[in-house]
């Protein structure tokens, strides 16, 4: 039955930003459960692990290779039939579904869905065991933003995905959500009973963008004024570790950032390689709150639904959260501009918010209510809850 005290499964992640480059949760798997540790990625639909089967090619992983069993999915079920284009449904024998996935950095997953084991913990203290379909991925082609995982956790829209499943067979509802702390770390939860919902800002989901987290069309702001960039097509994605805009609109930004810092005490520092645009200060800066004065202009996304203002995304506020959209190089002592040329790697009408402008605040992807929310949060420690024992 349906967990009607409103408990949520809850996954501490670990990682940040830099320069580690992504977060990652950790899920026992199989008969006996062992550890996996998953990229979690809001932009993708399937969960999957590396497994030998045997291997044709994999990457370096943390773990053994997962081991897969014979439970195989069908080829003519809804979930396989849910991965492929219309029209475009073709397996190499009716016992397996084969799928391949591909990503925008260039990388891709390909081989068969199995059926396993997932050890889930509620906040409540229970825990079970459902029986979840993920891919056995032993063709994998790394990208140029490949993480040493033993896989992604897909916590996108669709049948396919996890939250999706857990939904389906009544444990949780079919809400995702997560708090990335700007310190590293956070936590990611499954259903609805970690947050007050009437102190999260709603805003519906886009229906023309069914595939991905979008709220549609966006206007870039800079200073409370419009750019004149428009109709930017925006998806939420925790598996990037930056935001990435268009050509047009990054190139816009660049030039309007450069043109506010100019005749301060800060300097372009090119020789700096860890991201394309980064600043040096007279010093180097022991942390990014020391270069928050410099960096007082609010950058915004102003959604748009039938021609109408919707509402406003500040997330690149940098007067009250300056690590959204900057990162302080431990290591160079630079300040770096975290948002990146999406052109550039191919994302043509895309454009992503990315983990570093999710920082220290809650994100909520409500799939039966079809909204997406947010609200400032402290993500540095797992939430306090109430037992619905």
């Amino acid at each position: 039955m349906m967990n009607r005290g409103g408990s949520s499964i809850l996954f501490p992640i670990h990682g940040n930003v830099y320069p580690t480059g992504y977060y990652n949760v950790t899920i026992n798997i199989g008969h006996p459960p062992k550890p996996y540790f998953l990229d979690l990625d809001t932009g993708s639909y399937l969960t999957w692990l590396q497994c030998n089967a045997p291997c044709v090619h994999c990457i370096e992983a943390p773990h053994p290779l997962y081991q897969p069993t014979n439970d195989l999915v069908p080829c003519k079920t809804p979930l396989c039939a849910a991965l492929h284009p219309p029209g475009d449904y073709k397996c190499e024998s009716p016992d397996q579904c084969d799928y391949e996935v591909e990503y925008a950095d260039g990388g891709s997953s390909l081989r068969v869905l199995v059926l396993d084991l997932f050890s889930l913990n509620y906040t409540n203290g229970i825990r079970v065991g459902p029986r979840l379909t993920l891919g056995c991925g032993y063709d994998q082609i790394p990208g140029t933003s490949n993480h040493p995982l033993d896989g992604i956790l897909g916590l996108g829209r669709g049948k396919s995905s996890i939250v999706s499943q857990l939904q389906s067979q009544g444990l949780v509802r079919n809400v995702v959500g997560h708090c990335l702390s700007g310190i590293g770390g956070g936590f990611l939860f499954v259903g609805d009973g970690l947050y007050d919902s009437s102190h999260v800002t709603w805003t519906p989901m886009s229906q023309e963008f069914s595939k991905y987290y979008s709220l549609g069309n966006a206007e870039l702001h800079f200073g409370g004024k419009a750019t004149g960039i428009r109709n930017l097509v925006v998806i939420f994605d925790s598996g990037s570790s930056y935001v990435r805009l268009n050509s047009q609109a990054y190139q816009a930004l660049t030039v309007l950032l450069k043109k506010e810092l100019s005749g301060r005490s800060l300097k372009e520092a090119p020789e700096d390689q860890t991201l394309p645009l980064c600043w040096k200060g007279r010093k180097p800066f022991r942390g990014v709150r020391y270069a928050k004065k410099y960096f007082k202009t609010v950058l915004s996304l102003a959604f748009t639904s039938s021609g109408r203002r919707k509402t406003q995304f500040e997330s690149y506020n940098i007067g009250d959260h300056c690590t959204d959209i900057y990162i302080y190089i431990c290591n160079k002592g630079n300040v770096c501009l975290g948002i990146l040329n999406g052109t550039q790697i191919g994302l043509q009408n895309l454009n992503v918010i990315g983990d570093v402008s999710m920082q220290d605040r809650m994100v909520i992807y409500d799939n039966e209510k079809q909204v997406i929310g947010w609200s400032p949060a402290n993500c540095d420690h797992l939430p306090r809850f109430k037992s619905y024992m």
